[in-house]
């Protein structure tokens, strides 16, 4: 039999049961940065590497229109969302993003989160002990909200929270917790289309030139406005990641508790060393385990084939572990960004290629810059990590600290920064 022909076992279980480790693996046992599987009943073709990376992420390969599965849709991104688009209705609906993310806009949410966790800090420690991943969430949904012009009081800021980080949590499951992120987003888009039938209708105003009025004024492709619920689901494409760099902040915190030699620099605003601290826990730490898109036709990468219509999946976690790339890449080491220039397709825990461009996270600027300052805020507070269950299982996505990094004795920084 042909070896192009010869059929291929669906690998789902296994992908479900192995979760960040399941990719990596099958790399690891066979010659070369690729791999044919089947994957939901699709033949799959697994890439990693640079070069894959710009081979993914060129749609005259790799299509993400259809390509995201509807539980997906359902929890994370949203049915419509700007991630199911290809070619100009992509880019259009692109354009609302990129103006939001500029340096100057990126400084200011990072202004109100930091102001967020700010007036937050005190309370933790009136408290005894606070779970930090629940608490960064809160602080990093009050801020984004108040950047973004979206109402939000301080009762309704903690359950605001628990949906933002459902949707995230219950993407890449069955059960329970998928359920859960299901209900969120219905509650979340429910209330954000209510908002933009409110602001239209000018029973509320949004802050001029604020995400909000944006979203609300923006035109697609076809020359329309988005319907409410397509415009419901954009903003919570910019309040969900945001709240969700609280995984990447409980693990700054785990970061700093198992190598506490980097707490001084990161506490003396060492500004090149904080900017490498970010990009290696977001390098090191797993969170997107891997990308996927539907060939655009019939393709062949390194000499393996995969039908038009067929998965393509690119290798994230894996990629940001390659020892080809990084020397030593489970050792957690923020000054190897320092000891040489990163190339763009290098590094992409949040995705690949070109973000003006192609399907590249956008907020990845917000990520990084939310990372940097709470980084050096959690450097300069004072706490304890008492005995708890700190393990970051592999099996889980996404995974996070079991405890979600409990600290106890908190005191914020004499002056603060």
């Amino acid at each position: 039999m042909d070896v192009l022909s010869r059929p291929l076992l669906d690998r789902t279980l296994p992908l479900l049961a192995e979760g960040y480790a399941w990719l990596p693996n099958r790399m690891r046992d066979t010659p070369g940065p690729v791999v044919r599987t089947r994957i939901l009943g699709r033949p799959a073709l697994a890439l990693r590497g640079p070069e894959a990376v710009r081979f993914f992420y060129d749609e005259r390969n790799v299509h993400r229109h259809r390509a995201i599965p509807e539980p997906v849709l359902a929890t994370l991104f949203g049915h419509e969302a700007v991630h199911t688009l290809d070619g100009v209705a992509h880019r259009t609906r692109k354009s609302l993003f990129l103006p939001l993310l500029a340096p100057g806009r990126i400084a200011g949410l990072v202004d109100h989160v930091t102001g967020a966790w700010d007036e937050a800090v005190p309370a933790w420690g009136r408290r005894g002990s606070v779970v930090l991943f629940d608490e960064a969430s809160a602080v990093l949904t009050t801020g984004v909200h108040r950047w973004a012009g979206i109402p939000l009081d301080d009762a309704g800021a903690e359950a605001t929270a628990r949906d933002m980080i459902a949707m995230v949590d219950g993407f890449a499951t069955a059960g329970p917790r998928h359920l859960r992120a299901r209900r969120a987003r219905a509650r979340q888009e429910d209330r954000l289309g209510r908002l933009v039938r409110d602001v239209r209708s000018g029973t509320v105003t949004a802050p001029e030139d604020s995400v909000l009025d944006l979203v609300c004024r923006h035109r697609d492709a076809d020359g329309g406005p988005l319907d409410e619920k397509t415009a419901a689901v954009e903003l919570l494409n910019v309040v969900r990641p945001t709240t969700a760099v609280a995984w990447f902040v409980a693990f700054t915190a785990h970061a700093l508790h198992k190598w506490p030699e980097h707490r001084a620099p990161l506490a003396d605003g060492d500004v090149p060393f904080t900017a490498a601290f970010a990009h290696e826990v977001r390098r090191f730490y797993p969170f997107v385990p891997f990308l996927g898109g539907l060939a655009a036709r019939d393709l062949y990468w390194r000499g393996e084939w995969v039908p038009a219509g067929g998965l393509v999946v690119l290798d994230v976690y894996g990629q940001n572990h390659d020892e080809s790339l990084w020397g030593d890449p489970y050792a957690f080491r923020p000054r190897r960004f320092l000891e040489r220039p990163v190339e763009r397709d290098e590094l992409i825990p949040q995705g690949g290629g070109d973000p003006a461009a192609g399907h590249r996270c956008p907020g990845e600027g917000v990520t990084v810059g939310v990372l940097e300052a709470l980084a050096v805020r959690l450097a300069r507070m004072e706490y304890t990590v008492p005995e708890q269950n700190l393990a970051i299982p592999l099996h889980r996505v996404p995974t996070r600290p079991h405890s979600g990094v409990l600290l106890s004795g908190v005191r914020p920084p004499a002056v603060s920064s």
